[in-house]
């Protein structure tokens, strides 16, 4: 068996039940999905419920354990920067104490550490790759798997669906994604028990209060939505003007990064560079920003999006808040999430005055739980995955994809892990304390070079090519 990936001892292995702490292990490969990982972790165990620990004592879980969160960024293009972790907000995390690893490193961690928990916020095909490699493991006593969704799905539902499968619990915000999670599983005759009705963990914050004096406007952009350098254009001119025509008003645009670095979705044409050639340049009362979503919104007065999750914070806080339709209503855009919310509306309304209605109804449907319900809305998820704990020896991970159900589709997705058709380490598959501390950091240092041509590549280089193409 490959020898552990750091210098510190393997622990003895304790059954999970006689544990004085519950152990859990967040592994996220971007920015948004570690986010949603820890708060997910925090929400599993109860630690939000018991508030912030005092400094020097072990964070407690609600049925009184000892609660311990620790957290693994999978190493890849969207790996989050230092300044990105930092900006995500408290999630009860030290983002010093956060490692990068790569699969490999991470299976050997859950093989040597032994946790109660394995939060999974990861792509779909990383998932389905840490699945078949703790299967893998074949540990006597394996880990509560969990995964999710970091927001709305709206696109490859059934792809990104199936991935997931072979987690224990695989969480869904809402009670409409949860009808059509079990649908999806049901209809290719796999088991959907492990669905479970919860929320976005990250909602919360003090409910809209008009303040004399402030007038704020959000716009809440998005890194791929939409695409085109036109499109792109065309909502940051509309944002600008609508600044202009209310001179009066702080007009906002909330940007989830800087250029160079990576979110969960690729950035090609960053808003900021598009802003330095804005013709008549920007009036006084237009900013950047940047920070934690929760922040902005606690003095936003209208959020305006095409798709963001955040009109789903914005929703949860009764901020009123606006779907753009200027692009169309299209599943390209996502914004066809939003059919029936009474929120698509468009720049010339938003700039008569007009402010959209939401219907409580889809807005109950969607988990916002802007009633007030929010406190429970992890209940039923907290229960699971403690009667899974008291269980006992948990069965063999089984996911849907196997060697045999998708002989031309899993073999592919577990190599971009170094992993084979099994879901053992393929041959090479070295880790960094194999390769000695000095090879260890000349890869490093090589990644980092490599990692910032292939972001060099898509911001730069990629967009170009295409223009070309379309001459």
């Amino acid at each position: 068996m490959p020898p552990r990936t750091d210098d510190a001892a393997a622990p003895a292995a304790t059954p999970a039940a006689d544990r004085a702490a519950l152990r859990t292990v967040v592994l996220a490969d971007s920015d948004t999905r570690w986010k949603w990982g820890a708060l997910t972790a925090r929400r599993l165990s109860g630690a939000e419920e018991t508030g912030a620990p005092e400094t020097g004592t072990p964070e407690t879980g609600a049925a009184g354990r000892p609660v311990e969160i620790s957290g693994l960024l999978l190493r890849g293009r969207a790996t989050p920067t230092p300044r990105q972790l930092a900006e995500v907000g408290e999630v009860g995390v030290d983002a010093d104490r956060v490692r990068e690893v790569t699969a490999i490193e991470f299976l050997h961690t859950v093989r040597d550490e032994q946790p109660d928990i394995v939060v999974l916020a990861l792509v779909g095909g990383a998932v389905q790759a840490m699945l078949h490699g703790l299967a893998a493991l074949d540990l006597p006593r394996r880990p509560v798997v969990v995964t999710g969704y970091v927001g709305v799905v709206y696109e490859k539902l059934a792809d990104g669906l199936l991935l997931r499968h072979g987690a224990d619990i695989v969480l869904a915000n809402s009670r409409h994604d949860a009808a059509r999670f079990r649908a999806v599983y049901e209809g290719v005759g796999a088991d959907a028990s492990s669905v479970t009705e919860a929320a976005l963990p990250f909602l919360g914050g003090e409910p809209h209060r008009a303040e004399e004096g402030r007038d704020t406007v959000v716009f809440a952009a998005q890194p791929s939505v939409p695409a085109s350098r036109a499109e792109r254009t065309y909502l940051l001119r509309r944002l600008v003007e609508h600044a202009r025509l209310h001179p009066s008003r702080e007009v906002l645009l909330k940007l989830r990064s800087k250029p160079g670095e990576h979110t969960t979705h690729i950035e090609e044409l960053p808003y900021q560079k598009l802003a330095e050639r804005l013709p008549g340049g920007l009036p006084p009362n237009f900013h950047l920003v940047y920070g934690h979503m929760g922040e902005v919104l606690d003095r936003t007065d209208l959020l305006v999006t095409v798709s963001s999750t955040a009109a789903l914070e914005s929703l949860h806080r009764r901020i009123p808040t606006a779907i753009l339709s200027d692009l169309g209503v299209r599943e390209a855009l996502g914004n066809h999430h939003f059919i029936g919310s009474g929120l698509i509306t468009s720049w010339d309304h938003l700039d008569g005055g007009r402010r959209p209605d939401p219907d409580e109804a889809w807005v109950a449907g969607q988990g916002v739980a802007a009633d007030g319900t929010y406190s429970a809305a992890y209940d039923t998820a907290r229960a699971r995955v403690a009667a899974l704990l008291d269980a006992g020896p948990l069965p063999r991970l089984a996911p849907y994809y196997t060697p045999a159900t998708a002989p031309g589709y899993l073999p592919g997705i577990l190599a971009r892990h170094h992993l084979g058709p099994d879901g053992h380490p393929l041959p090479g598959a070295a880790t960094p304390k194999e390769t000695g501390r000095v090879r260890g950091a000349v890869r490093e240092t090589v990644r980092n070079a490599a990692r910032g041509a292939y972001r060099h590549g898509v911001q730069r280089v990629a967009p170009v090519i295409r223009r070309m193409g379309e001459l």
